[in-house]
């Protein structure tokens, strides 16, 4: 079970075989409101936060094991959905403990973050700006995040869920990208994994990288989302379980 002295915010909704979505950077399982209803139709759907002190990938990756433990008890098993650092954490945990993976997915996501010193500017300039300014610099940048169509409301929307992230996990996250790095690895991927990569991702180059994990990873498949930016998740026209049910099948 999930340790009670964390504020997890797990959030199950849905029956059927077990998924867990796994967050971001921003660390809340709250920006997947879009996909869950959808996906409770046909999965018994999870979402939670990350923790904000976690200094190791291995702890994160312990308290996904929890997570899917408490979702799918009988099984200990369930299908991984990671966006971006959360396909980071979605491919560290498949390779440290495959027997719980059913299936992975991996959106606009990397094996390694390059070029480096983007991360060392970042943490710095988290460590130093206001923390106040954060949404105020979200929406200056919105038009770099999101996919262009994204309606105005699910921006500000978005805004304000991201608010309540701090700035330690921000930090945290970012120095754990740095010591990131599972290229030489990626051939050990048991799981079946669909890569997701969004054709107009200004913060990730997700085309280039997803192809990359596809060539080295054994069971891959990609999927192209043409038109969208890198926070594609709250575009009206993309729907995660009408991805991933054909996929499933076939597989």
């Amino acid at each position: 079970m999930v340790n009670p002295d964390y504020d997890w915010r797990l959030s199950v909704h849905g029956t059927g075989e077990a998924l867990v979505l796994v967050p971001g950077m921003d660390g809340t399982g709250q920006l997947f409101y879009r996909q869950t209803p959808s996906l409770s139709e046909s999965f018994r759907t999870a979402t939670y936060a990350l923790r904000s002190n976690a200094l190791t990938m291995d702890t994160l990756v312990d308290d996904l094991g929890r997570v899917i433990d408490a979702v799918a008890p009988e099984t200990r098993r369930a299908i991984v959905v990671g966006e971006s650092f959360g396909g980071a954490l979605a491919m560290s945990f498949a390779l440290a403990r495959p027997e719980q993976v059913s299936a992975l997915v991996v959106l606009n996501s990397f094996p390694y973050f390059a070029p480096q010193f983007r991360l060392r500017l970042a943490r710095y300039g988290l460590a130093l700006l206001p923390w106040g300014a954060i949404p105020l610099i979200r929406r200056a940048t919105a038009f770099r995040l999101h996919s262009a169509h994204t309606h105005r409301e699910e921006i500000r929307r978005f805004v304000e869920l991201t608010a309540t992230a701090s700035r330690d996990g921000y930090i945290n996250r970012l120095q754990l990208l740095m010591s990131y790095d599972i290229r030489d690895r990626l051939h050990e991927l048991r799981p079946p994994v669909l890569f997701l990569a969004a054709e107009q991702d200004h913060l990730v180059p997700s085309i280039q990288q997803a192809e990359l994990m596809v060539s080295r990873v054994p069971r891959a498949t990609l999927r192209l989302l043409h038109g969208h930016g890198h926070i594609c998740l709250i575009a009206p026209d993309v729907d995660l379980r009408a991805i991933l049910l054909p996929w499933l099948a076939g597989l």
